[in-house]
């Protein structure tokens, strides 16, 4: 059963700053797709019905590159003219959804999840809305779930507690099966899904976990950045470019340096006596001789002059 997927894409791409200010976040490339490619690799192309992403920022650069990207599924954007929180996005969305059960994703996680597995799980539990679950060691940051595996129920939800008082380790990861009922629990302003929804309707009962395993990153920082193309890399998400001991290279991509644990874009050139580990160098970029790189975002067309020593840092492209 094909059903409408909703991708999560509002932000401004803060912490990704200033390679967002360019090239919105859903579009920045994760080896030789796109961001928001690589989310919605999450469901089989025979199960996706209709794309919608709701997007607040960047919206005639993701009109034009969806146009030129062939997809068996229908792509709207569907445009936030405020920030809507994401319970106010999903409900902005809601004039081109079908009327069955339907995915939202946050349009920043690179994950192992098979929506397929979790939408049978959430038929067979009933209730109004199922959340992907991953366990963390600090669930601190994010939302805690007090899960009960016996049941597949989510009995309480709280959003970023002190770690001594959150409920589990198991945090919400971003993925969501929702019943068009769910609307009927929002408030008309913007607001929370996380804070203003799902809190009442674990309450009722009406709220389901679905916690799996494999790889779950949220690529929203640089350091997550670099964590999510390096998880791509292992894992074999790409289809052109080779991968080389654990670094992949795009396509007439030359390297007379050293690699380690980094993605070289097309085209990109590395010269003699340079090192680069842990980064992540875009489309067409050259770095001369004898130069370290720890740690960084290097953009499309950038040229890093030789003996150059760089570590954490993001060069805006050209």
């Amino acid at each position: 059963m094909a059903m409408d997927v909703i991708v999560l894409a509002g932000g401004f791409g803060t912490r990704l700053r200033p390679w967002t200010e360019k090239i919105p976040k859903p579009l920045l490339p994760i080896l030789d797709k796109t961001m928001i490619e690589h989310v919605v690799d999450v469901l089989p192309e025979s199960r996706v019905d209709r794309l919608l992403i709701a997007a607040g920022y960047g919206i005639e650069k993701m009109r034009d590159h969806f146009q030129n990207v062939p997809l068996p599924y229908e792509v709207v954007i569907v445009e936030e003219k405020e920030p809507l929180g994401t319970g106010g996005a999903i409900a902005n969305c809601k004039d081109y959804l079908s009327g069955g059960p339907f995915c939202v994703i946050n349009g920043d996680l690179i994950t192992s999840l098979r929506v397929e597995d979790m939408m049978e799980f959430h038929k067979a539990k009933g209730g109004i809305a199922t959340i992907s679950l991953w366990e963390v060691e600090d669930p601190s940051r994010f939302g805690v779930a007090d899960y009960i595996q016996r049941t597949g129920k989510i009995m309480r939800f709280q959003e970023k507690p002190p770690i001594e008082e959150a409920y589990s380790n198991l945090i919400n990861a971003g993925t969501y099966i929702l019943e068009p009922e769910i609307f009927k629990l929002m408030p008309d302003s913007p607001h929370s899904l996380e804070r203003d929804v799902y809190e009442t309707l674990s309450a009722s009962g009406g709220l389901n976990g679905y916690p799996f395993e494999g790889w779950f990153v949220d690529a929203g920082t640089p350091e997550s950045f670099v964590e999510a193309t390096q998880v791509c890399i292992s894992v074999g998400k790409f289809s052109s470019g080779f991968v080389e001991n654990d670094s992949w290279f795009g396509m007439d991509a030359k390297n007379s340096g050293k690699v380690y644990a980094s993605s070289m874009g097309p085209g990109v050139t590395i010269g003699e006596g340079t090192t680069i580990r842990n980064s992540v160098i875009l489309e067409g970029s050259e770095i001369g001789s004898n130069c370290s790189l720890d740690g960084c975002l290097i953009g499309a067309g950038v040229r890093i002059p030789s003996e150059t020593t760089l570590v954490g840092e993001i060069i805006n492209h050209g």
